[in-house]
């Protein structure tokens, strides 16, 4: 029986969406196959009481873990090392999506789910993960990056972002997911108030340009030799797939399979496939696409390497429609886990 850490919460604007994707995890772990524990990061980066974590969850069945007042959680996960055979970050966002965690697993030598360090922060980077892909030939959508100071400084930005993009475009903090901050700019009045929104999140904001689309998401899973799911369409229930379309108001739709031509599908499986590994990304990810309605062309809009694991989300969504239940996914995606770092600790340290 494998012992698996679920680590949940976090510091990130996104951190009740992993509370939701951590519940639904832990009531898909077999518990015939797994010990289970669970650690729960608060807003302010302190830990959960166990009791309250549990509330939180809506569950009672998984291990008790009491830590010292004060304790951090590399020591805590230092000293779980010896029973933890992996930790399954469920953590969206900042401080758990963009390498961060990945980096303490890595220094502490635990074995983790998901993507290495470097394709976590490139997979949680807007702006480096695009001008990564257009490097490779894929096809991006214009887009336009501002920084903090850049915005303050600098108050010609805004004509230049006109002189490259047409109205309506697309504003987002460069380092967030769950589309927190993203906001439609119909004119220069709402591009300056947009880009200030965004700020609130990340010092970097990118611009990109808006279009007539749908919203097409395939999964990913895999380590060297990645599969990639059938393809499923959103269908937002307001002016596109904004937080409260997704979390809100509940009345988005998911279609799946999406309504594609054989070669329309096969081709979004493609492209998903080739920015799997342009970023080097392992253990899974979902990847974003924007279809435009006129043209039946295909844009791909982001990566995310955690993605959403709650009753609603595509992601596990897709697997099972793709022969793939969501108990046998989280298998899988464990021995990924497992194999990858059994895999990197042949590597050599040493000239």
């Amino acid at each position: 029986m494998k012992n698996v850490v679920v680590l949940c919460g976090g510091r990130s604007a996104e951190h009740e969406i992993s509370l939701l994707s951590a519940a639904s995890v832990l009531n898909q772990l077999d518990r015939t196959k797994y010990r289970i524990a669970v650690i729960g990061i608060e807003r302010d980066g302190s830990l959960y009481v166990p009791e309250l974590l549990r509330q939180r969850l809506g569950l009672e069945d998984v291990e008790d873990l009491t830590f010292p007042e004060g304790d951090h959680l590399a020591c805590i996960l230092a000293r779980l090392k010896p029973v933890t055979d992996i930790v399954f970050p469920v953590l969206h966002g900042p401080y758990g999506e963009d390498g961060t965690i990945q980096g303490l697993f890595e220094i502490i030598d635990v074995a983790y789910v998901g993507a290495g360090v470097c394709a976590s922060a490139l997979g949680m980077d807007k702006i480096q993960s695009k001008r990564l892909l257009l490097a490779a030939g894929l096809p991006v959508l214009p887009f336009a990056t501002v920084n903090r100071s850049q915005w303050g400084s600098q108050p010609e930005l805004l004509s230049e972002i006109e002189s490259r993009l047409d109205y309506p475009m697309f504003v987002k903090p460069s380092n967030l997911g769950s589309s927190v901050g993203i906001n439609k700019s119909k004119n220069r009045e709402d591009l300056q108030e947009h880009v200030s929104v965004a700020f609130h999140y990340d010092d970097f904001v990118i611009v990109e340009q808006g279009i007539d689309a749908r919203e097409i998401e395939a999964s990913v899973l895999g380590n060297e030799t990645p599969r990639v799911s059938i393809a499923g369409e959103i269908i937002p229930s307001r002016e596109f797939y904004s937080y409260e379309a997704k979390y809100v108001d509940q009345s988005s739709r998911l279609l799946i399979p999406a309504p594609l031509t054989d070669t329309e599908m096969e081709r979004i499986r493609d492209l998903a496939l080739r920015t799997y590994e342009v970023l080097q990304l392992e253990g899974m990810a979902r990847v974003d696409f924007l279809m435009d309605r006129h043209t039946s062309e295909f844009w791909i809009n982001e990566p995310n390497t955690i993605p959403g694991f709650t009753q609603i989300s595509m992601y596990p969504k897709l697997w099972e429609a793709s022969g793939l239940a969501y108990p046998d996914l989280l298998d899988e995606l464990i021995s990924l886990g497992l194999g990858r770092h059994q895999r990197r600790r042949h590597l050599s340290s040493r000239r």
